[in-house]
């Protein structure tokens, strides 16, 4: 009988590239290979790039050694988006023997044709521009939840961002093979799906390879309503001048559609949002924000935010925390601004001190921890739903509320991919919130 080849994949950065990883994990195993934890001895070891931030670009290089130290005979494949920006300098790490862009990624069964290590990692990358075509994915079988792409690249300009160079223009998947992939998701027993793509607001555009709209993103969450099947749908991170007032009052009335946003906001000052050439002031923020709190008045409302931009002062920095801390939100997802090559901020002047960057983190995070603990204070001693995890945390099992409270409970195995109905009655030490059982909407 013949032996199996091994791959292992590791994914750095966001839901978009896990649903990626996935699809890709798909194409090995059609190809005849058996998929291994990455904490196992692999044939192959494929790590799908992140480049939004330093950290990701360290993290490679880590990831790198630790496959090199569980076989140094291994081959290594780097793909994803700092494989786009940065080829050679990937290729050039000590391990690696393949390097894949953009358009190559989805192609990578190909390019395994002999397995021996090279003395340096061979590259096939293309131009961006080329990188005009809509390659559809999904995650499956890696949790209780599913990540599913819509849409691909991004047409905005943020002087800080590098994205539209590593995934090159917005495009969106025919609306049929959306809801046709959300039809297999949910014929494998995974309870909600999270809608993932780059600018997901954005989506219609590209659809069929043309520029104009055939759908828009409403036209799409009503759709998906509708697929028979689906327990839950999530919305990620989408642009505030694109998550539209019809869009958030369909959510509040919807059948799978749950009540938790993620709105990018990256500064609340004003001067600083025209410096990263965002395309809404901080007036529409606060429109988006009281909007969902009029009709969804227990949502979970998610902010991401830059500190350390060039330009940004005290003053600035101050205007952002005192915003922040006005708003109804939930809590805050803090990125230190870091200096991205072939970026327009790179050249901008008034740079800010990399220690006063990390003390401007520090009070962000700080802030949302208590935006968190207050919006958890205001959800104790209500029903809700809750979704369990599969892994066993020290005795405990965890899940997530329709509206991403967080929630845990002593081990239970037949919990494990569940929804539950439960009354949440305090929060623990560790921040997440215990519960009790009400009536119990799944067979355990």
């Amino acid at each position: 009988m013949e032996n199996r080849k091994k791959v292992a994949f590791y994914t750095l950065g966001c839901k978009l590239n896990f649903s990626e990883t996935s699809t890709i994990a798909r194409s090995f195993n059609d190809e005849g290979f058996d998929r291994v934890d990455f904490e196992d001895v692999a044939d192959i070891y494929v790590i799908n790039t992140c480049s939004v931030t330093e950290n990701a670009d360290k993290q490679f290089k880590q990831v790198v050694k630790k496959a090199m130290k569980l076989n140094d005979k291994a081959f290594v494949a780097a793909v994803g988006c700092y494989a786009q920006l940065k080829p050679e300098e990937l290729a050039s790490v000590d391990g690696v023997d393949l390097v894949l862009g953009a358009t190559e990624k989805f192609k990578i069964t190909d390019y395994i044709n002999d397995l021996s290590k090279n003395d340096m990692g061979e590259v096939h990358s293309c131009e961006i521009a080329e990188a005009d075509f809509y390659v559809g994915s999904y995650s499956i079988g890696d949790r209780t939840r599913a990540f599913l792409k819509v849409q691909d690249g991004c047409d905005y300009k943020c002087t800080y961002c590098t994205i539209p160079l590593a995934r090159g223009i917005s495009r969106s998947d025919a609306l049929e093979n959306v809801l046709k992939n959300a039809k297999e998701i949910s014929a494998q027993n995974i309870r909600e799906i999270v809608l993932t793509g780059v600018n997901i607001g954005d989506y219609g555009k590209g659809e069929f390879g043309n520029k104009k709209h055939e759908h828009t993103f409403l036209d799409l969450v009503q759709a998906l309503d509708k697929v028979e099947g689906i327990e839950r749908l999530r919305i990620s991170s989408i642009e505030p001048n694109l998550l539209k007032n019809e869009t958030i009052e369909f959510v509040s009335k919807s059948r799978t559609f749950v009540p938790h946003f993620h709105i990018p906001l990256q500064s609340g000052s004003n001067d600083i949002l025209k410096l990263m050439k965002r395309r809404y002031l901080r007036e529409v923020y606060t429109d988006r924000v009281s909007k969902i709190r009029e009709v969804m008045p227990d949502a979970c409302i998610g902010v991401d935010v830059i500190v350390g931009f060039p330009g940004e002062t005290d003053e600035h920095f101050l205007e952002t925390y005192h915003f922040l801390n006005d708003l109804d939100i939930s809590y805050l997802h803090v990125f230190t601004y870091s200096e991205r090559d072939n970026t327009e901020a790179v050249g901008m002047e008034g740079v800010v001190p990399s220690n006063v960057r990390a003390k401007r983190s520090k009070m962000l995070r700080g802030l949302s921890v208590k935006k968190r603990r207050a919006f958890y204070e205001n959800q104790l001693g209500t029903k809700r739903i809750v979704l369990f995890e599969g892994e066993n945390k020290e005795g405990y099992i965890h899940g997530f509320t329709e509206n991403y409270v967080k929630v845990k409970t002593p081990w239970n195995p037949e919990l494990v991919n569940t929804l539950q109905e439960v009354n949440l009655t305090k929060i623990d030490e560790d921040g997440s919130v215990r519960l009790e059982f009400l009536n119990k909407l799944a067979e355990v």
